[in-house]
């Protein structure tokens, strides 16, 4: 029987931070109201399915709970006293305090923070970045998640491009190296076992007994539990049990690659019995590891984002790229590295004509880089005196949360936030600003785990006073008093501007479309690497210039089980991914998410547990020099001995003492590429 009271049904694209970008259909009734949101089937990689988080989104656009009208502070910062104002009054008033701020100490002085909350192309980028780069404004190095990973394939690569992951269906041997498929590449899951049911083998290497490691094991699979920051070592006794072995391409070696003598001599020593001590994990295992790869034809590894998040974060990503070279798996459809295909949505898309970097007219604005976001409120010269926020919960993303914290408490600091609700950054904002969700505002979303890019209709109008990204950089450009025509460009000329490498008529009307990719799945069978050399090089010119090691090499952390810290904390802290009803700092504060969960608590092995006087529910201190937080024990076999876990995503008043897991966590950067190295933090664990 027909619903008459819809009125139409909308076709959109998730725009969470997921390699999975769904599609999904919305169901709009004759009062303009969206009453049901569900995944489309039509769409080639989510297939009709949406994950926990997504299935309630309407009740996330209808939330008690959101800002849908501009607030300005009334009390102290991060008090959350807020009264409403018009958008006229919020914005003459801001306006005016930025070129105040301008006209005094330069746009240097403004910073810009934003990241993936919305990673839609208009709402990162719009206006946004056409605004910051006329102002001068410093220039954020958005590098907190994913660019360590491209950066340090391209160092044996030359690009962070890779197989299509639905390619993994035509794998013999498939290597989750890790990534938490089941959690946080769901929609991938279907290949995998289309590929199991052909006869592949799955191996999960990771730090953690996942729900993927679980999963797999339960299948007949195999699961290897290396130390965390270790993968390295364990890669380097890989490569040199195949050479050893005498288990390479030769062939393809010899066509394709640069430096393989220097490689073979220098992981002659590094064997799978030395690799042992430092992973832990059995050398045999490590033997027959290595053998099964080199003796798989369409051998793939699969790896995503979590494993940068390391002091070597870039040495993982350029070794493990080896690893096909060495035994020419890129010779085979289904055979070779997956991670994020970004680069080649991106291929099809003109960044500049978004950012419009002529816009600096030959001005260079100091960088900051978003994961020292503590240290920059602190101690940058010159100082940070205006800080615009969107897309962004960096009270909650960012490592060194407390820095954060306090340097945001700043009175001389001038906030302003873009946001659908009042989160841990927008209580400490001179003003809340609403923002529209997805199915409010027109957009394209380029996805990073599939080939498929995706138009997003506008399924219904702005709920209250919220405004899309773009709109508001409009409005701020107005109130600044700036004639620049670009800053002004409506949504539909900026995406007709920049993405000229895509059919966007048949986007528009009949769903998503497939990015160029190899025809024969096959995208580096002949070689041809955009490196200096045009070979995958073992190696590296390049790294030697960045002052790294020329060669694949494995240096233990500053911050990690074997450094002097050691001796004060000797557990190592990782901060993983783990609820499947929010997705970073999304939606862990609503109704159906959160609550659905455990709240914030402490994952320890047994023995570290026994030995520190604690049991399974106790409450205890976990503590190093940045912070303290106080959390329930759960006491598990999923993590080696030595190692802990704090979910993250939680906001601060979901903890007792109203820190958050971040508040734990180092903001040292990775070897290059400039990431995070959030898992190396070491704590200590005591009772109350």
């Amino acid at each position: 029987m027909t619903d008459t009271s819809i009125a139409r049904q909308v076709r959109g694209v998730c725009h969470h931070d997921c390699p999975d970008s769904c599609g999904w259909i919305v169901d709009v009734d004759t009062a303009g109201r969206a009453v049901a949101l569900r995944g489309d089937p039509d769409h080639p990689f989510s297939r009709g399915e949406l994950c926990p988080k997504v299935n309630r989104f309407i009740d996330r656009v209808y939330s008690p709970d959101r800002v849908t009208t501009p607030l300005r502070r009334v009390g102290p910062k991060g008090s959350g006293e807020f009264e409403e104002v018009t958008w006229d009054d919020a914005m003459a008033d801001i306006g005016t305090r930025l070129n105040a701020i301008i006209t005094e100490y330069g746009g240097e002085a403004v910073l810009p923070y934003y990241d993936a909350g919305n990673q839609s192309l208009l709402a990162v980028d719009g206006i946004s970045a056409r605004l910051m780069h006329h102002i001068g404004a410093t220039r954020l190095i958005r590098n907190i998640c994913g660019p360590t990973a491209g950066a340090g394939m391209a160092m044996t690569n030359g690009t962070g491009l890779g197989m299509d992951p639905e390619d993994l269906a035509h794998s013999q041997l498939i290597l989750l190296w890790g990534t938490n498929t089941r959690l946080t590449n769901r929609h991938l899951w279907p290949t995998l076992e289309t590929a199991r049911a052909a006869g592949a083998q799955i191996v999960v290497i990771d730090p953690i007994r996942t729900i993927t490691a679980e999963r797999v094991m339960a299948d007949g699979g195999q699961f290897i539990q290396p130390r965390p920051g270790t993968d390295v070592a364990l890669m380097l006794a890989m490569m040199h049990e195949i050479i050893t072995a005498d288990l390479i391409d030769h062939d393809w070696v010899a066509n394709h690659t640069h430096g393989f003598d220097e490689l073979a001599s220098h992981v002659a020593d590094t064997t799978p019995d030395w690799a042992a001590e430092q992973c832990g994990v059995d050398a045999d295992t490590i033997r027959d590891l290595a053998r099964h790869w080199a003796s798989t034809d369409a051998a793939a590894v699969r790896t995503l984002v979590g494993a940068e998040h390391h002091r070597q974060g870039g040495m993982f990503f350029r070794t493990l790229a080896c690893l096909p070279a060495l035994t020419g798996a890129w010779r085979h459809r289904g055979g070779g590295m997956c991670r994020s295909v970004g680069s080649y949505q991106a291929a099809v898309i003109d960044d500049d004509a978004f950012t419009r970097p002529d816009l600096l007219a030959g001005r260079s604005p100091r960088s900051i880089n978003m994961s020292r976001l503590g240290e920059a409120l602190h101690d940058a010269d010159p100082a940070v005196h205006a800080m615009i926020v969107w897309c962004a919960n960096p009270m909650v993303i960012a490592p060194n949360a407390g820095l954060i914290r306090s340097g945001m408490a700043r009175d001389d600091l001038f906030c302003v936030v873009h946001e659908q609700f009042m989160t841990d950054t927008a209580r400490y904002a001179d003003y809340v600003l609403p923002a529209t969700t997805q199915i409010e505002s027109v957009d394209v979303n380029p996805a990073w785990g599939h080939l498929w890019m995706g138009w997003n209709h506008a399924a219904i109008d702005p709920v209250g006073d919220a405004v899309s990204n773009t709109e508001f950089f409009r409005r701020l450009a107005a109130a600044m008093g700036l004639t620049e025509p670009c800053l002004f460009d409506d949504d539909e000329t900026l995406l007709a501007t920049a993405l000229t490498g895509i059919d966007t008529e048949t986007m528009r009307t009949d769903g998503p479309v497939r990015v160029p990719y190899a025809a024969d799945g096959r995208p580096w069978a002949n070689g041809g690497f955009p490196t200096a050399t045009g070979r995958v090089e073992f190696a590296s010119d390049a790294l030697v210039a960045l002052g790294q090691p020329r060669l694949p090499t494995f240096i233990p952390s500053d911050e990690g089980p074997t450094s002097a810290l050691a001796a004060r904390y000797p557990l190592q802290l990782m901060t993983p991914k783990h609820h499947v009803r929010f997705l970073n700092s999304s939606y862990s504060q609503l109704p159906g998410h959160g609550d659905r969960e455990e709240g914030p608590f402490v994952e320890m092995d047994a023995a570290d547990a026994a030995a520190r006087g604690l049991s399974d529910g106790d409450t205890a201190r976990v503590f190093n020099n940045r912070a303290e937080l106080r959390l329930p024990v759960r006491v598990s076999t999923r993590l080696r001995p030595g190692v802990v876990s704090i979910p993250w995503g939680w906001w601060a008043h979901h903890y007792p003492d109203g820190r958050t897991a971040n508040d734990l966590t180092n903001n040292t950067l990775t070897d290059w590429g400039e990431g995070a190295a959030f898992y190396d933090t070491l704590v200590e664990i005591a009772t109350v």
